[in-house]
């Protein structure tokens, strides 16, 4: 479905779509640019692919989970979870272990030395980010929380697109 032009998006003079956007949405645009280079980065010091790193990350903050639950967090299909967990297993980073009661059924489960390997990797970043929370005062911190967790509030509540 089209949008009706009463509905379309303003453009700048330059006819990019972000004329009008707040301050905030915009520092927010650089910050996540920023993020997704800091993770492709991330992942080559690990010596992954930013999928493999992002499976592993899910993991060991989730805890093990089946395969079709890994894909789906990480928006890919069950045969690329098969490559990705075959590459993954066979470099040693993680294990795939049959449920007891059942044994059709498989959780995935990072191994300790991967983690290992993504704390060392994470933990400066993570703590000079940190810092930056750390030296703001409790009203800045407060109000960058209520921002955020806005944020969050919008992006989990669905597709405002609607389908067509």
């Amino acid at each position: 479905m089209k949008p009706k032009s009463d509905e379309r998006h303003e453009r700048d003079a330059t006819g990019h779509w972000l004329a009008n956007l707040s301050g905030p949405t915009i520092a927010m645009r650089g910050f996540l640019e920023a993020h997704d280079e800091l993770q492709r980065r991330q992942a080559r010091r690990m010596g992954l692919n930013a999928t493999d790193m992002q499976a592993l990350r899910l993991l060991d903050v989730h805890g093990p989970m089946g395969p079709t639950e890994l894909g789906r967090r990480l928006d890919i299909r069950s045969a690329s979870v098969t490559v990705l967990l075959d590459r993954l297993e066979s470099d040693g980073l993680l294990e795939r272990v049959r449920d007891v009661d059942d044994r059709r059924r498989v959780a995935v489960r990072v191994l300790p030395h991967a983690v290992d390997l993504l704390f060392d990797t994470w933990a400066p970043i993570v703590r000079a980010l940190d810092d930056v929370g750390h030296a703001m005062t409790p009203a800045q911190q407060k109000a960058v929380c209520s921002f955020f967790d806005q944020l969050v509030g919008v992006m989990t509540e669905g597709d405002p697109v609607p389908a067509e």
